[in-house]
């Protein structure tokens, strides 16, 4: 793969890609709703991925500091670290008009909006970038879309990983290529706005220092116990039909909504949440039809019916009752 170099670049240039970008990771204290940030990194880059500066915080969690077998952060070293209001303006100044690329974009997205909505202020954040969702629409060859791997095509070494400084630096590097790679052949970049969240400004009160981690050693995303759907499943849902309550209703890959107020918005419109893709599903709704997730790839094999994210929020507007 041809990648374009700095003497090319001004002429060759999508007109349509964005002025600016901020490279981002976060650290946290787990990866449920009622999480925190407990160390930040920005990592701000010119229109074509050229390195401006670099910032990096540590946050008092007000709470357990989780898996500090993965972030190294211990209650002793964040109990003198700022609280997240009090580094939220530095934050967004970084921020400010850019869009936000990160490594599984949506994760850190979702953190940092929930911060900001706990501070009662928003992040000023209207587009994001998932570097996996990059190398997909790149083809890269990689094994698999652990960031490691992503830095090891590009030749970016690691020195800390799950330190948010170096996380951030190592995806910065490893994005400018990638940047260059998509300019080069006028790849679309696969931008997903980032919608503020309110949600969270006043929420149950939050676990203090000494209370569990909702984290867990091998697990990514902790599961969230749903009450069961009280109506029966009416089967797959129809093209140019409303949604009836009792569908079975699946997600996968990034949404601009977060996805457990996605999640909520189903359940509460009497429809039920599938952690998978069966026979039994009425419709998968994901951004990225042609990917190769597990998810994707059982709904080409049973026939499920699939729509976008943007459908999907106006099917939910109109659900219509169980049969009675």
């Amino acid at each position: 793969m041809t990648v374009l170099d700095d003497r090319t670049t001004a002429a060759m240039w999508p007109a349509a890609y964005p002025q600016g970008y901020a490279v981002v990771d976060v650290e946290t204290t787990g990866l449920a709703r009622d999480d925190r940030i407990v160390s930040a990194a920005v990592y701000r880059l010119d229109a074509q991925g050229n390195v401006e500066d670099h910032w990096y915080t540590l946050v008092n969690p007000e709470r357990d500091p989780g898996p500090v077998w993965i972030h190294g952060l211990t209650s002793d070293v964040l109990e003198g670290a700022p609280l997240f209001p009090e580094i939220a303006a530095e934050f967004a100044a970084r921020l400010d008009g850019r869009v936000l690329v990160a490594h599984n974009a949506m994760f850190d997205w979702q953190m940092i909006a929930r911060e900001y909505a706990r501070a009662e202020s928003a992040a000023p954040v209207r587009q994001r970038l998932c570097t996996i969702a990059l190398a997909k629409e790149l083809s890269l060859p990689l094994p698999n879309h652990k960031l490691e791997s992503l830095a090891a095509h590009f030749g970016v070494v690691q020195q800390r990983a799950h330190h948010a400084l170096d996380d951030a630096r190592v995806l910065a590097e490893a994005f400018r290529p990638s940047l260059h790679a998509a300019a080069e052949r006028n790849v679309r970049l696969p931008l997903l706005e980032c919608r503020p969240l309110t949600e969270w400004a006043s929420g149950p009160p939050r676990p203090r220092i000494g209370a569990q981690s909702s984290y867990r050693a091998g697990s990514w995303r902790p599961s969230r116990k749903r009450p069961p759907c009280p109506y029966p499943n009416p089967g797959r849902y129809e093209s140019n039909k409303p949604l009836k309550q009792g569908m079975r209703v699946a997600f996968s890959g990034d949404t601009s909504v977060d996805r457990e107020l996605l999640e909520d918005r189903t359940v509460e419109a009497g429809l039920h949440v599938a952690g998978s893709v069966s026979r039994l599903t009425s419709l998968l709704v994901t951004n990225d039809p042609d990917s190769a997730t597990s998810k994707t790839l059982k709904a080409r094999s049973f026939g499920t019916p699939v729509v976008d994210e943007a459908a999907y929020t106006q099917l939910l507007r109109d659900v219509s009752p169980a049969d009675g």
